[in-house]
């Protein structure tokens, strides 16, 4: 913009130039006096004329200049009009020409369009034509077979008239309707093959048990063959010696306020007769009973039994014997190899290693158990993990059995539960006894380790009172079924023998009597691994030479 309005200033001023040089040749010749004809008149001052003609000359040279101003700017004017009516007139063509261009594409697409859908159209209607033919086809083959059908039923109507009058008359030749006939059948045939059944099941079951027996010996062969323990056989501390009698008056104290403060203080009962050097602690608690067998040996040892000196001391055994739990159960959890376990149940764990179940010391059972489980895991290939964590823990229930009413393997799976054990530990430890199926592969192991840990010769200690009742039991129960003659416990208690009358039973009768002696054992009595048994029958013919 600033170099058209320098140009525009330039061309005013050569214009208003040119025309002030004009008009200055024209009006300059005037210097001669014509006006006046005097000399005084031509006397008039030369520089008056010059400058009136200048004035002139610049009016005339300013209108001259506007005037070719106005004259460019309208030329201009006219040319830019001019120039923006050629380009409107290009664009407007360009645009008719792109809108016919658009149209002739739109065109060419819509033929390609309706190319297309006459070809889709074309494609439909030889399909249909094609469907009709085929359900024509199929109405064809429906109507030969409802004719086949009924050709087929006729059949079958005449074959069963030709079977009814054939069995009618076998039945007026044999003199027996068809149900008697059957019977009778029957009958030759179970007299004919009895035998031989009764052979073939007792060689299938004698070659499935000689089977799974061999697998089942050399499986736990291995397993105890790699394991070695110490004997797990261990009597709860119940009776402490005394150093000399003189001891029991001091436990008791003067008035008694010595054994009432150890009473007082552990919770446990304790009893002093006239057995010469000993005193007997006596709780349902295994731990409370420890901690006032360790305070008693303590305060013995050091000589000064007092009330004061008493809760000191009990105080410290308390402390002592918990972090005996807690080790003896992160030490069995590290024996056995596993981790994960939640430091609850290892300290309830612990608390096993002052338990015994009929004089066999929990911890030392199941820390036993784990090792065999875990190797007879890894033969049968089963979870070795979930068996070692189940067999660990399979009695954990017993460490509070005291405290909560149940069975100790339902507490124990309540308690596995609770701290978020897995579900197949849990069903393992619920179903190590019998009133619980086991389902899985792991709790089988854990329930026949269990037993095996139990009947081990010295594992147990069982009165020998009980040990009677619990054989006079099993012979009670196998005289309770018809046919027997006699019944033996032997084995210690591991196989029942059994003679049955052979008159009354037979030898597929004993294979059934035999199980239902076994079903009834399983359902009435409890007892450590399994029960054999053996019921013999025996026919003797005797005669005598005269």
């Amino acid at each position: 913009m600033l170099y058209v309005e320098k140009s525009s200033y330039t061309r005013y001023s050569l214009i208003l130039g040119l025309c002030y040089k004009f008009f200055e040749a024209i009006c300059l010749p005037c210097d001669t006096p014509f006006i006046r004809g005097d000399e005084h008149a031509a006397g008039v001052s030369k520089k008056g004329k010059t400058m009136g003609i200048e004035i002139i000359a610049a009016v005339v040279g300013v209108l001259l200049g506007v005037g070719g101003k106005y004259a460019y700017d309208k030329q201009q004017a006219a040319q830019g009009k001019n120039k923006i009516e050629k380009e409107l007139a290009s664009a407007k063509t360009k645009a008719s020409d792109i809108v016919l261009k658009a149209k002739d594409e739109a065109l060419e697409i819509e033929k390609e369009r309706r190319k297309e859908w006459k070809k889709t159209e074309d494609r439909l209607a030889e399909r249909e034509i094609s469907l009709d033919r085929k359900l024509d086809e199929l109405d064809k083959r429906a109507e030969k077979l409802r004719a086949h059908e009924d050709d087929v039923e006729s059949l079958k109507n005449e074959i069963r008239s030709i079977r009814t009058k054939q069995q009618e008359k076998l039945e007026k030749i044999a003199g027996l309707k068809k149900q008697d006939a059957a019977e009778k059948l029957m009958q030759m045939t179970e007299r004919d093959i009895k035998d031989d059944l009764m052979g073939l099941v007792t060689k299938l079951q004698d070659d499935a048990m000689q089977d799974a027996e061999e697998r089942a010996q050399t499986v736990l062969v291995t397993a105890m063959e790699r394991m070695s323990s110490e004997v797990t056989a261990e009597r709860t501390v119940t009776a402490i010696k005394l150093t000399d009698d003189e001891m029991k008056g001091r436990i008791i104290g003067k008035e008694g306020r010595n054994i009432q403060a150890l009473q007082r203080a552990t919770g446990v009962d304790i009893l002093v007769d006239d057995t010469p050097g000993m005193i007997v602690l006596s709780s349902f608690d295994p731990v409370r009973r420890q901690v006032a067998r360790l305070t008693l040996e303590m305060l013995m040892k050091d000589g000064r039994i007092h009330p004061g000196r008493i809760e000191e001391v009990v105080a410290k055994a308390e402390k002592q014997i918990d972090k005996e739990i807690d080790r003896a159960g992160e030490d069995a959890a590290r024996e056995v190899g596993v981790v994960g376990i939640p430091k609850e149940l290892l300290r309830l764990l612990g608390e096993l290693k002052f338990r015994t179940s009929y004089g066999q010391n929990v911890l030392l059972h199941s820390t036993e158990m784990a090792h065999i489980a875990g190797m007879i895991a890894e033969e049968i290939g089963a979870d070795v993990r979930t068996v070692k964590i189940a067999t660990l823990l399979h009695d954990i229930g017993k460490a509070v059995t005291h405290k909560i009413e149940g069975k100790h393997h339902h507490i124990g799976a309540e308690l596995a539960k609770k701290y978020g054990l897995k579900d197949d530990i849990v069903h393992a430890i619920e179903a190590h006894h019998d009133d619980i199926e086991a389902t899985t592969p792991e709790a089988l192991v854990v329930r026949v380790v269990d037993a095996a840990s139990a009947a081990r010769p010295g594992a147990r200690n069982i009165s020998a009172e009980n040990f009677a009742e619990r054989m006079k039991d099993l012979e009670n129960i196998a005289v309770s079924f018809d046919g027997i003659d006699k019944a033996y416990a032997i084995s210690a208690g591991r196989e029942v023998r059994v003679m049955v009358r052979p008159e009354r039973i037979d030898d597929l009768s004993s294979i059934k009597l035999a199980r239902d002696i076994a079903n009834k054992i399983e359902s009435t009595m409890q007892y450590p691994g399994t029960i054999k048994v053996n019921v013999i029958r025996e026919t003797r013919a005797i005669e005598y030479a005269k």
